[in-house]
């Protein structure tokens, strides 16, 4: 047996028991790739609740992705502000929404639809403060499209448990674990894996009493003691 088939292997179990941990997730219905872009950009460190109400202000005081565009930096800071780091998220926006009116003349991503997922993720990275983790949830659950997107929690987790080397980066881990996983599985790996972070495998300090997980944790095993309550 090969490492990259025991990895695949190893992928597939952690599938499995996350399903029997968590079922199978369902995120909110899907929004169109521009509100997608705008929404995942608000979510860097941040809550989802204060991304959801910054989206939502941002969406009251200006009805249009154009008046967002135009309008003075200050008040699109001062909309988001409750999504914080809004200095550098304002700006972040409406370069994103300018750089797409120069591309297509218009504000709209709805002819990605029509593009290979490889070139939609390099048209998508293109846009200044685009990273892979902002394409990766514009492609799964806006454009319908195979992508792992990768966060802080996916990124422990999947360390802990070894199924990247310790240390890749996140951007490496998109890929690698894009490879490990079959596309099929990447909507609920991903949901369900950030679950496990947020609720048991906690930084600095996961709950490994309440993991399924432990008999194929490399973490787990290193500890000494290991926690029984």
């Amino acid at each position: 047996m090969t490492d990259d088939t025991s990895k695949a292997e190893l992928a597939l179990e952690v599938h499995r028991r996350l399903l029997e941990a968590y079922g199978e997730p369902t995120w909110r219905d899907p929004k169109p790739p521009v509100h997608e872009l705008v929404s995942t950009i608000l979510s860097q460190n941040t809550t989802d609740i204060n991304r959801d109400r910054a989206f939502d202000r941002l969406r009251e005081r200006f009805p249009s992705w154009e008046e967002v565009r135009d309008a003075p930096p200050e008040e699109v800071i001062d909309a988001i502000r409750i999504a914080g780091i809004a200095n550098q998220k304002g700006p972040r926006i409406q370069a994103a929404l300018r750089t797409i009116t120069e591309e297509r003349g218009r504000i709209e991503l709805d002819f990605l639809r029509d593009m290979p997922p490889d070139e939609v993720h390099d048209w998508l990275v293109l846009i200044k403060g685009v990273g892979p983790k902002t394409a990766a949830i514009v492609m799964q659950f806006s454009l319908d499209m195979p992508a792992f997107p990768v966060d802080t929690h996916i990124h422990r987790v999947s360390g802990r448990i070894s199924l990247r080397p310790e240390k890749a980066g996140r951007e490496k881990t998109h890929e690698i674990l894009a490879n490990l996983f079959p596309p099929k599985t990447y909507y609920p790996v991903h949901l369900n894996l950030i679950q496990h972070g947020r609720q048991v495998c906690k930084a600095p300090r996961p709950l490994c009493v309440l993991c399924n997980l432990t008999d194929l944790c490399a973490y787990y095993q290193q500890l000494d003691p290991k926690p029984t309550s």
